[in-house]
């Protein structure tokens, strides 16, 4: 007896919900955390402190590709930014936190939308970076030591964008992240360990920054990733999960990246996207009915570009920055 797909059911007025709520997703991110509006007292926001420079940069980049960036406070997040930076030039998600590649990730993410750098250390953060290194090529998120193939696309994302990749052993980077992949052409967290969606942006990520896809198996990789679609047109990130909005963004990405975007129904996928907006608050969830949060409604909309709506401007699939940010900044990654 076959076992049953696990999926979601799509909603029933799946028909009334086949358009961007531009201005929706717009105020429910202009809103989230502001203190004019005392939504900084709001038990969600108060309990995600420990990753709140992510939080940030995902309100932001999702502001920017809406075109409504200058709705947001320049002034109130740099100098959030620079309460975040540490003695040893990593960033922190919050004062008073430790420093992390994640964090100094969202941190440079987040000058670069704002013309900014020159307002954190930089010569300080590509210290800090560089000195995570391991000497297997691998990266440490932190002091304490913990390695992740995320890290590794952290610290070649952060020195791209600081024109700073020659503090680091980029070959020995790029052999760490090989290392990563699994014979299905998917990767993990670390060698042998198994192959998820969210690892294959990072290590495909990875490459791309270091300009060595061509160590992938683009074909192997394109048919683990094109199977992570589901009946309902959403994309999960490993074999019997249910699909989620941010799945959108780690495979469609990762399919532009090995260029096999053709390989899966665009149009069922953007329908299930759609389903999960919020047409009352505004704001993507991971599956229709579920709660709003900024982290889904970033990788919504960034999906959306990918699948080539042009109500919202266009991302990056490397960094999920916008391209006019990367243009501007002079930088430049081949695909």
């Amino acid at each position: 007896m076959a076992k049953a797909v696990n999926d979601v059911s799509m909603p029933d007025d799946i028909g009334m919900r086949e358009k961007l709520l531009l201005e929706k997703h717009a105020d429910y991110l202009a809103t989230y955390g502001n203190t004019e509006a005392g939504s900084e007292h709001d038990y969600e926001y108060c309990v995600t402190e420990y990753l709140r420079m992510s939080g940030v940069y995902w309100g932001l980049t999702c502001m920017s590709l809406l075109g409504q960036l200058d709705r947001m406070n320049r002034d109130e997040v740099l100098s959030f930014l620079r309460k975040c930076q540490c003695e040893n030039g990593g960033i922190s998600a919050s004062p008073g936190h430790d420093p992390h590649l994640l964090y100094t990730l969202s941190a440079i993410q987040i000058c670069c939308l704002y013309d900014a750098l020159p307002q954190l250390n930089v010569d300080g953060m590509v210290n800090y970076v560089s000195s995570l290194q391991r000497d297997d090529g691998s990266f440490s998120g932190d002091c304490w030591g913990e390695v992740d193939s995320r890290f590794s696309f952290c610290a070649l994302a952060c020195l791209t964008l600081l024109d700073r990749q020659d503090a680091i052993d980029v070959r020995g980077a790029a052999d760490f992240v090989v290392r990563c992949m699994n014979f299905d052409g998917g990767f993990g967290v670390v060698p042998g360990s198994e192959s998820h969606s969210g690892q294959v942006f990072c290590c495909v990520g990875a490459l791309a920054l270091a300009n060595q896809l061509d160590r992938i198996d683009a074909d192997t990789l394109g048919w683990w990733l094109c199977e992570r679609q589901l009946p309902s047109g959403g994309l999960n990130g490993r074999p019997e999960k249910l699909p989620d909005v941010c799945y959108s963004w780690w495979v469609l990405s990762s399919l532009v990246m090995i260029g096999r975007l053709h390989w899966i129904d665009k149009d069922k996928l953007r329908r299930y996207i759609l389903a999960c907006q919020d047409d009352e608050t505004g704001g993507f969830a991971d599956r229709p009915g579920n709660m709003v949060d900024p982290f889904h409604t970033l990788f919504g909309v960034a999906s959306l570009s990918l699948l080539g709506d042009t109500s919202v401007g266009k991302v990056n699939p490397v960094l999920c920055m916008p391209q006019a940010t990367l243009d501007r900044a002079n930088v430049f990654i081949p695909l």
